[in-house]
């Protein structure tokens, strides 16, 4: 583990200087509209929302490039990773600016264990989608993996911001919480 940090920690300070997403690409209004609505703390079926605004990031506009998606996910459902990860790099190729390849990319690399990759597609969804309550929640997860945990319960805050319903991002704010500010005898 000791060198995974040694290797990691540089391209994780790089990521984190290089966050700040740069001229977003433009959201359709249904997903403005869903999203606002999953913000709502009190909405109580934030489930069917959360999914539709999944369906509405995963529409690229391009039906070779929906194929890929939908293959590279059925190639992780399968746990064939490397061919998930072929599926969504040539998606990334025919379709540059669209966020859901990049963050189907980067929960590939995830799983791969190969956080830099991960962290330089999260990056990228990020950049093109500021609002991918997902991507975030990658981040945070890598980043407690790496035990950057102030740089963590930034990227899971920031979830919570836009998915305040998850019971993930509830469990992970508490346990950074308890984590962060020690335990007493």
């Amino acid at each position: 583990m000791t060198i995974w940090r040694t290797i990691l920690n540089p391209v994780v300070a790089a990521f984190l200087l290089l966050a700040q997403p740069a001229l977003p690409q433009s959201q359709g209004s249904e997903a403005t509209e869903l999203l606002d609505q999953l913000r709502n703390p009190d909405l109580e079926n934030w489930q069917r929302v959360e999914r539709q605004l999944f369906r509405e990031w995963s529409r690229s506009g391009s039906a070779s490039a929906d194929l890929l998606l939908q293959r590279g996910r059925a190639a992780l459902q399968r746990g064939d990773t490397s061919a998930a990860i072929d599926h969504f790099s040539a998606l990334i190729d025919h379709a540059p600016d669209f966020a859901e390849g990049w963050n189907a990319r980067a929960t590939a690399w995830f799983m791969a264990r190969n956080y830099g990759l991960a962290l330089n597609d999260i990056r990228e969804t990020l950049a093109r989608n500021p609002d991918h309550f997902a991507a975030l929640i990658g981040l945070g997860r890598i980043l407690e993996d790496l035990e950057r945990y102030d740089d963590a319960r930034r990227a899971w805050d920031a979830a919570a911001a836009i998915h305040p319903h998850r019971r993930d991002v509830k469990a992970a704010l508490e346990r950074l919480d308890r984590r962060l500010q020690g335990t007493s005898l």
